[in-house]
């Protein structure tokens, strides 16, 4: 379990990384998003709005996957295992504690709170 955790969270950090590093590449809707590749527009690498379209599901993926993460990682963190039943498949049996016997006041002790000092009357 563990491992998993460890994956989980491996995934989470790099995925946030990469949201933050392609939300910086990517320029306003009136700015020249091919220019992020060094050339025009219509000589970029997807075309003229294919790098647009590349960066922006890039970001939507790794966005879903960051927030996978981190709901997979909050439901990791509240499990409780149940308790083990033990070898034999019994609950574990526990005896119950004595309860001590309260003894008469004392004709001349007034009753207290247990722990507390006897004072006479």
């Amino acid at each position: 379990m563990a491992i998993f955790k460890t994956l989980l969270m491996v995934a989470q950090v790099l995925s946030a990384l990469g949201v933050i590093g392609l939300v910086l590449l990517q320029h306003g809707k009136g700015a020249d998003v091919g220019a992020a590749f060094g050339s025009g527009a219509s000589g970029s690498l997807f075309g003229a709005t294919g790098s647009a379209n590349f960066l922006s599901r890039t970001t939507a993926v790794l966005a879903t996957l960051f927030f996978i993460c981190t709901l997979a990682l909050t439901l990791l963190g509240n499990y409780k295992p149940a308790a083990s039943l033990g070898v034999m498949g019994a609950a574990p049996q526990v005896a119950p504690a004595p309860q001590a016997a309260s003894a008469p006041a004392a004709s001349g002790v007034a009753a207290s709170a247990p722990g507390a000092p006897a004072v006479p009357k």
